[in-house]
């Protein structure tokens, strides 16, 4: 079967439901986005800072731009997938696609929520992930703008963890539109205004649990990387349950200093830069690009488990350390 991506576009464009067309979505979603936004903002005031919200609407329009310049690519990509495993999955597994039958959607939901928790977890221990996805957690405060704060560059690599589902036989219109449902899930997860719901947590994620991820507490590094679903940390052992009496530190240990929207969007990157230069050997040169942040060859700084392990001797000793010397500098 040859493949064709216009025709291929074309047919994604007949078919997805008008909220996952570009155009359209935009039309629709981002004025909701904007009127919860302003009821938040109108019930809740002391928990916006206006520059750093201003800095998050322009996070916002260059995220938008890159993004509607490469879903073209991902979308084709998906159809070109789903098109050259046709005939293995026909002669191998007895079957062309796995439809569109309502239990399918269910399964391809839960399959987009666990790339999502792989995405979001490998995003917080590769360093160079990390600075493409820094700017959604460089916020100190934690309100419904830092759901649109979505960094530049992390759309392109993020698809490459859904690149299995085409393959196996989910309809790429499926797998688009899911992608769309869980985005917009996850926009609601972030505000202080949402109380604890513990039965409802048990499966789903919401705003309460979603805080101890936003936070740069020791104890709440690099936890809680679930999007639609809460059970996929406690699955992997990434779960963290709010802590009683411990306030959530927002914002990001190793600071930019600034507002500025491109700031915040390449600052991770200098940083790496800086540290590969002076590193001695390749084997550090590429740790500081591919291992986890805070990683240091001379012991200068501490990854987050590192600081967690040094945390829980420290209380075991029954010293108190200030939050300041728990901080990984990059």
């Amino acid at each position: 079967m040859t493949f064709n991506p216009i025709d291929a576009w074309l047919q994604m464009k007949a078919q997805l439901p008008p909220l996952a067309i570009e155009g359209i979505g935009i039309k629709y979603i981002y004025p909701i986005f904007l009127g919860l936004l302003l009821l938040e903002f109108y019930n809740a005031k002391h928990l916006y800072n206006i520059k750093e919200t201003w800095a998050s609407f322009v996070i916002l329009v260059g995220a938008t731009v890159i993004r509607v310049l490469t879903n073209v690519f991902e979308i084709t990509l998906y159809f070109y997938l789903f098109h050259l495993a046709e005939p293995l999955r026909e002669q191998y597994l007895g079957y062309s696609s796995f439809g569109f039958a309502w239990y399918v959607w269910i399964l391809c939901l839960f399959a987009d929520d666990h790339n999502f928790y792989w995405h979001h977890r490998l995003s917080h221990n590769i360093r160079v992930l990390w600075a493409a996805h820094l700017p959604h957690h460089s916020a100190k405060t934690f309100n419904l703008t830092v759901s649109i704060r979505n960094g530049w560059f992390i759309t392109f690599f993020k698809p490459i963890y859904w690149l299995w589902l085409p393959l196996l036989g989910f309809e790429p219109i499926m797998i688009a539109t899911v992608l769309i449902v869980n985005s917009f899930y996850q926009f609601f997860l972030h505000s202080q205004l949402v109380p604890s719901l513990p039965l409802y947590e048990r499966i789903f994620n919401t705003p309460y649990l979603h805080t101890v991820h936003h936070s740069s507490n020791t104890e709440y590094l690099d936890k809680n990387h679930g999007g639609i679903f809460s059970f996929w940390d406690r699955i992997y052992g990434t779960w963290q349950a709010p802590i009683q009496g411990l306030k959530p530190k927002y914002g990001i240990s190793h600071d930019p200093g600034t507002n500025n929207p491109i700031t915040h969007n390449l600052f991770e990157f200098q940083e790496i830069w800086k540290d590969v230069k002076k590193a001695p050997g390749l084997k550090n040169k590429l740790m500081y690009i591919f291992g986890p942040p805070g990683w240091s060859h001379d012991g200068s700084s501490m990854t987050s488990k590192q600081l967690q392990n040094e945390l829980k001797v420290a209380k075991a000793e029954g010293r108190s350390v200030p939050e300041h010397e728990f901080i990984r500098s990059n």
